[in-house]
């Protein structure tokens, strides 16, 4: 398997093995392998009995192995068995609750910061660690978060032989949980940087960086957030043993997806998914009052604001989706040269893209399964407590957006839909207090972090003094 930017048209691929190393392609674009490998039916038999006996390292090792077969198979195989092991996620992995109204909760949350990006991020965790090992190389990890991916990043990444992380977010943007997850550790090779600003900031910095050639270059400067295509091929993974069993369950042969998304990054793993041959009719898009993607999905127009309203599903506040031109990518059949000048200077320009009047925007739903919509405040204390009185689930804030969707969207759509959880409650206590009147449950291992000491530096979002900050960093530990 070979992969290409999306600003660039067909020719000489990379290795999975290559990319993996990299953030933005270097003329800007996002990597996405050549083509989308192709699922039958009996695939899809065999991988639901591999995953009744052995479980979800195995599914995960043949999902993985269409997309990253420059990595010998024994080595693929003990990388899935590592990062998915019970001690890490529990047992079994992706387990599937039934809900009211024939949706279905696929329990993402269950890794060891308590939300969907560790299942993405502890395998990267240890591909890099591999691939650093195989090329005796180091890595400069740069990364942006509106909540969850920060967090997730440093536990897998805190460690790791040869590798460096650098996480910006947003100052006082994230709950007082998801900021002790992060800043609470004490680690000279994880440095957590408070960005003034939103996390639309802190994302143009690790661009700015990224766009960089020789700082990149010097530094081995790359990315664990969702423009790195290894966090999206691992999602990839999750969709299709959500849909396994939930097909084993209710012998259902087909069913839909409910993602709450800001970054179109989780989606985006659906799309993948959905592309090559897994058998899904709707993907909903779910947004909060940061609607910028419901809005292109109900109206052809992708427009970015000027910034990212607060919410209390706060990791969804994003006015820029990075991911989304992968999808735009893929909608305008491979155009690598439309794209570049959409996200280009197309998009500098105007601050936004308008597809309303192109045939592909009209295949939209019919040949991409795509429908959304959004929810608020009101919506998500609504669901949080209908859901808790009708099913005996407590969900946090960003799943009650995925469920407001789809209740919203139920009538239009037949058969099961999959929610994807986002993460336990406990990361968003605040708002469950205020929908249920009570404190949500708490796993031990998270007793009294918010008191733990904080390791975090404030910083403007000048991206010449981060760039100043990395190299002082980087020279401490002799890099």
């Amino acid at each position: 398997m070979r992969y290409l930017s999306t600003r660039s048209e067909p020719g000489h691929g990379l290795p999975f093995c290559d990319i993996l190393l990299e953030g933005l392609a270097p003329d800007g674009g996002l990597y996405l392998p050549e083509h989308y490998p192709q699922l039958t039916e009996q695939t899809l038999t065999e991988w639901g009995a591999l995953l009744a006996s052995q479980g979800y390292p195995a599914v995960a090792f043949e999902v993985l192995s269409l997309f990253a077969d420059d990595i010998p198979a024994a080595d693929l195989r003990a990388i899935c068995e590592r990062a998915y092991a019970p001690e890490v996620f529990g047992d079994p992995v992706v387990p599937v609750t039934a809900l009211s109204n024939d949706l279905w909760l696929a329990h993402l949350s269950q890794g060891p910061t308590a939300a969907f990006k560790d299942m993405a991020m502890q395998l990267l965790g240890h591909l890099f660690e591999y691939e650093l090992a195989r090329r005796n190389q180091t890595l400069t990890i740069l990364g942006a978060t509106s909540g969850d991916t920060g967090s997730a990043a440093e536990y897998a990444m805190r460690g790791r032989h040869g590798i460096t992380v650098f996480m910006l977010s947003p100052q006082g943007r994230m709950s007082p949980f998801q900021q002790a997850q992060m800043f609470s550790l004490d680690d000279p090779r994880i440095v957590n940087l408070a960005v003034e600003g939103v996390f639309d900031d802190c994302q143009d910095l690790v661009k700015a960086v990224m766009n960089d050639a020789g700082f990149k270059a010097a530094h081995s400067i790359g990315a664990v957030n969702s423009i790195n295509w290894g966090r999206v091929v691992a999602q990839v993974v999750y969709y299709v043993v959500s849909y396994l069993r939930v097909r084993a369950s209710t012998g259902a042969r087909r069913v839909s997806f409910a993602v709450p998304t800001g970054n179109f990054g989780n989606i985006c793993a659906a799309h993948v998914a959905r592309e090559m041959g897994l058998p899904i009719d709707a993907l909903i898009v779910a947004t909060n009052e940061n609607n910028v993607l419901d809005e292109f999905f109900r109206t052809g127009i992708y427009r970015v604001r000027a910034g990212a309203a607060e919410t209390s599903s706060p990791s969804m506040d994003i006015s820029k989706a990075s991911n989304f031109e992968r999808f735009v990518f893929d909608l305008l059949g491979r155009d690598g040269a439309r794209v570049a000048a959409l996200f280009g200077p197309g998009l500098r320009e105007t601050g936004a893209i308008d597809l309303h009047a192109t045939p592909e925007f009209g295949a939209l739903r019919k040949r991409y399964g795509f429908v959304s919509g959004s929810s608020t405040h009101a919506d998500r204390l609504a669901t949080i407590r209908a859901v808790a009185a009708s099913d005996g689930v407590v969900i946090d804030p960003h799943t009650a957006d995925a469920v407001t969707v789809a209740g919203d969207l139920r009538s239009s759509i037949d058969g099961p839909i999959i929610v994807t959880e986002t993460a336990l409650p406990v990361k968003f206590s605040a708002t469950i207090v205020e929908a249920l009147g009570r404190e949500p449950e708490r796993p031990a291992a998270f007793e009294g972090i918010e008191r733990l000491p904080r390791f975090v530096t404030d910083i403007p979002a000048d991206a010449a003094l981060l760039k100043g900050i990395i190299d002082e960093r980087l020279a401490e530990l002799g890099r």
